[in-house]
């Protein structure tokens, strides 16, 4: 048998043919591409402007919409109110306190106060064993009658030697000497007379009462111990809550502001919660430290409140605002109209023609929500205060309400096919589809 050349196998039938399919499917699928590469460009095209729309312009804070129409913005006019200026601080509540301590030793028998609750100046807290007292007043009396007694007979002889003495039946030296007698014996009873009050004294420790009024904390100890006028915990602690002070710092760059407007008025004081939301009371200023702490360039002020719905604690951390100033018939703005570029502080407003104007402005105080425009703007003007993102100087805009029309709800569902169906019967001559 011959071995097969290639002469052979090419002259084989059919080979020929094989070999050229693969050539013509690569050459078809090129031109398909050639002829569809048109309309795919076109596809690209039209997506590409819709989304250059979508990017800012030129001049850091939008631009124009490439073929999109104006910008949607939402607007509000510029103000004109009061505005109050304040100063904000953090402060600790601190209530006036006081310690019960015994002012004796002895036993404790009772306690008359319930723990946590109001008490009154003068009201009795506790009670001491007060026997071992009674006995030392016992004493003291016994001596002081003692004593008043050989005091009244040494008078008595006085009486007859200074007879006698007249009479010249006796010296006149036993006379001195009674006279020195008299005099020991009324300084004798003048000690015991202190003795009595003393004893009397501690007598009335026995029975321990509140020196102020407020709000008594818990117990320290209990009835049945040997109290000493020596403990430093005490028996309670009172703390009083009608009226209380909150004590705030503020930089020492700002004090003078505040000794500015104190002269002539309390000023007024408002303390908020830790998240500096809610309101917990407002008082007045009381008092300024005479001094500025060194190490932070700040100064220590007082101010009292009323409490009478006790929500002020002693110790309690709270945010405070003193209320310095407030600034009459001023331009205001809302505090999302405010911009910020290269060129500092701006706002957008809206003229006539549609068309945004930047305006830079100065700024002052605010209160979180709106915020006073010292120069830049006139009360009455409209300023964008949504989509500024999108603007720059010149653009074109529309005003947007701030409720969405009604058209732009979404249709019930099933409305569409409702409606597709209702539109190919009319077409068909009312066949179903």
């Amino acid at each position: 048998m011959k071995p097969e050349t290639v002469e052979s196998i090419e002259s084989q039938p059919g080979t020929g043919k094989r070999r050229l399919i693969p050539v013509i499917l690569i050459l078809a699928a090129i031109s398909a591409i050639w002829l569809l590469k048109p309309y795919l460009m076109q596809s690209d095209g039209a997506k590409t402007p819709e989304a250059q729309s979508q990017k800012p312009g030129p001049g850091g804070n939008g631009g124009f919409r490439k073929g999109g129409g104006p910008v949607a913005v939402t607007v509000k006019p510029v103000i004109q109110g009061d505005m109050p200026v304040y100063l904000s601080a953090l402060g600790t509540v601190t209530g006036v306190t006081a310690v019960i301590k015994p002012r004796v030793d002895g036993e404790l028998l009772r306690v008359g106060f319930k723990e946590g609750s109001k008490v009154n100046a003068g009201d009795v807290l506790a009670q001491i064993d007060p026997r071992p007292f009674e006995v030392q007043l016992m004493q003291a009396e016994g001596q002081l009658m003692r004593d008043e007694a050989l005091l009244n007979n040494a008078k008595l002889d006085l009486q007859r030697y200074d007879t006698l003495l007249e009479q010249d039946s006796i010296a006149a030296q036993q006379t001195a000497t009674q006279e020195s007698l008299v005099k020991q014996y009324q300084g004798t009873v003048t000690t015991d007379r202190a003795l009595v009050a003393n004893a009397q004294l501690q007598l009335s420790y026995t029975k321990i009462t509140a020196p102020i009024s407020g709000r008594v904390g818990l117990r320290a100890v209990d009835p049945g111990n040997i109290v000493k006028a020596t403990d430093a915990a005490g028996i309670a602690v009172i703390t009083q809550t009608q009226p209380i002070t909150v004590v705030f710092t503020l930089p020492e760059d700002q004090l003078q502001q505040v000794i500015k407007y104190a002269k002539n008025a309390s000023l007024p004081v408002e303390v908020y919660d830790r998240s500096g939301k809610n309101q917990l009371a407002v008082g007045n200023l009381l008092a300024i430290d005479n001094q500025i702490d060194i190490n932070t360039g700040t100064v220590k002020l007082k101010a009292q409140f009323g409490n009478e719905d006790n929500t002020l604690f002693s110790n309690q951390f709270v945010n405070v605002k003193l209320k310095v100033d407030t600034l009459r018939n001023a331009a205001m703005v809302p505090d999302t109209a405010i911009q910020t570029g290269a060129s500092g502080t701006f706002v957008f407003s809206v003229k006539d023609d549609q068309t945004v104007a930047v305006n830079p402005v100065k700024l002052g105080p605010g209160n979180g929500e709106s915020v006073v425009v010292l120069s830049g703007i006139e009360p009455g003007a409209m300023v964008v205060i949504d989509g500024a993102d999108k603007l720059r100087d010149g653009a074109q805009v529309k005003l947007l309400d701030n409720q969405a029309p009604e058209a732009s709800q979404p249709p019930p569902a099933g409305d569409g096919e409702k409606a597709r169906r209702d539109k190919w019967r009319k077409r068909n001559g009312g066949q179903t589809p």
